[in-house]
């Protein structure tokens, strides 16, 4: 595959290309391409079809009916959100925590919710970038959130919108009302923010969005969505599903956690077992890992690297192709070879943009594997370059093949589904499972119950194995 024929997809693209997207019929407008190369497209064609359904169901039950999409991504991190032009997106990470069809509808009228109430549309035009693409925050150079992550923050921003109470009650209330209207108890929505709460306890927190930091919790919310769920329980007079264990089934051998197949970090190394490389991290550098880059930052903020897909059709475009986009003044280019990969190594000064001080030094290698292109990005100020550019040729240095089979045949964790050989409690079905007792809480998170919690013979959980 000539990669000039697709610049700015993401990493795992090279690979699959446009993986999913034939997997099944979508409905609705196709998904932003922008988040797709953020967090990738989950390739599952009974969930996704799943998903379709619900949400079309759904839509048609709604206060504003519209041509709406339902999307899954790829990405361990549990959220659920939803974009002004009309599409809902949930994580395989949030989808890897309902515990029945009743919690995933809860979820999924909250966020058609804020789309037919039209939150997000009166919070972008109160708030802009939410700042989720690099980790640096402020970089030396903030036009690196573009010319290099190829993704403008403000983009993304609308992904991560802070609603305040009134819109989250709202959208609360919406998600009861959708959520009935196509069959289900809805006061099941409530127990899984209990989920979601302790699973943020445990986590103690994480710089990357959530569903509970992106969506402000109170301390009544339980409460309200229970007492509107057996309202509207009352009014409709029949019986409301919940479907534990059809939604348990479907969710069986799904990807849980990071996916090591899409890249992973150890022992000071990241290793991609799909496109057959790997380099080293620097010693204490926060990492970040998504489909279309990996991110490496310097503690203190000082400097960073990132690995992403290189465009042009050789490594001569590639480079005048970087320069380009990175507006690079003085830029100097060497042939010379990595580890038998031809590569160019680039060396210039981004600006800075108006209204800013400073700019950035840059020292880029841009590395050839056959047809596929790879452009490892350092940057830092000018005043700190001598400090780092060893640094940056070192972890450039460092790219070569991949030929270690433990890192090659790495897969990921899964949930298996399985049924209680008789009355236990989960803790001692975990045991009996396999389940270190060091991860009986956070799967008794991930079953939405607790650890003493009482199964009955044939009653099925969630254990995670590879």
């Amino acid at each position: 595959m000539n990669l000039s024929f697709f610049r700015g997809l993401p990493l795992k693209a090279l690979l699959l290309p446009l993986a999913g997207f034939t997997s099944s019929v979508m409905q609705g407008p196709k998904p932003d391409p922008q988040v797709i190369a953020q967090f990738g497209l989950l390739d599952n064609s009974n969930l996704q079809s799943f998903i379709d359904d619900k949400g079309q169901r759904m839509v048609q039950v709604s206060d504003r009916p519209g041509n709406y999409g339902f999307t899954i991504v790829d990405s361990p991190v549990i959220n659920a959100f939803a974009t002004p032009d009309g599409h809902v997106y949930f994580t395989r990470g949030i989808m890897a925590h309902f515990n029945s069809e009743a919690q995933f509808a809860g979820v999924l009228g909250h966020e058609l919710g804020h789309i037919t109430a039209r939150h997000g549309q009166s919070q972008q035009r109160r708030s802009t970038a939410a700042g989720i693409g690099l980790l640096l925050g402020s970089i030396v150079a903030p036009r690196v959130t573009q010319a290099v992550g190829g993704i403008a923050q403000q983009g993304l921003g609308v992904l991560f919108l802070k609603y305040g109470r009134d819109d989250e009650r709202e959208a609360d209330q919406l998600g009861v009302k959708y959520s009935t209207k196509i069959g289900y108890d809805a006061s099941h929505m409530a127990d899984f923010f209990q989920t979601l709460q302790r699973n943020e306890q445990q986590s103690g927190g994480s710089s990357v969005p959530t569903f509970l930091s992106s969506h402000p919790n109170s301390g009544d919310r339980y409460k309200t969505v229970k007492n509107l769920a057996a309202q509207a329980r009352q009014q409709t007079g029949g019986t409301l599903a919940v479907n534990r264990d059809q939604y348990l089934r479907a969710i069986d051998g799904l990807a849980y956690g990071n996916d090591p197949r899409q890249g992973f970090v150890e022992g000071g190394a990241f290793y991609h077992p799909e496109l057959k490389f790997q380099f080293p991290v620097p010693q204490g550098w926060k990492h970040q890992n998504s489909p279309d880059k990996f991110q490496m930052a310097e503690p203190n903020g000082k400097a960073m690297l990132v690995l992403m897909a290189g465009g042009g059709s050789s490594l001569e475009d590639a480079a005048q192709s970087l320069a380009k986009q990175m507006s690079l003044q003085g830029a100097q280019a060497q042939k010379t070879t990595i580890n038998s990969f031809p590569a160019i190594a680039i060396q210039g000064d981004q600006p800075a943009q108006q209204g800013q001080q400073g700019g950035a030094r840059v020292l880029a290698h841009l590395i050839q594997d056959g047809q596929t292109i790879y452009a490892l990005v350092g940057l830092t100020s000018p005043s700190a370059y001598s400090t780092y550019a060893t640094t940056f040729s070192r972890v450039a240095q460092g790219f070569q093949r991949l030929t270690d089979a433990s890192k090659l045949n790495r897969q990921p964790e899964r949930i298996r589904i399985k049924a209680a050989a008789g009355a236990t409690s989960l803790a001692q079905a975990l045991s009996a499972a396999g389940v270190p007792a060091a991860r009986h809480e956070e799967l008794a998170i991930l079953n939405g119950m607790q650890r003493n919690d009482r199964l009955s013979p044939g009653q099925l959980y969630k254990v995670v194995a590879r």
